[in-house]
């Protein structure tokens, strides 16, 4: 599951970085949770 969430952030990464910002993946759960931290511009 990890790996797919992956795949997906790394396809609007691009798009966060040009406006000056980014995601990391933090975690995935058992129950399919995602949590990501939006970095830069996309922080707030």
């Amino acid at each position: 599951m990890r790996e797919k969430v992956e795949a997906v952030l790394n396809k609007v990464r691009p798009i966060l970085q040009r406006d000056g910002g980014d995601v990391e993946l933090v975690d995935v759960d058992e129950n399919g949770v995602v949590k990501v931290r939006l970095k830069g511009a996309c922080g707030g």
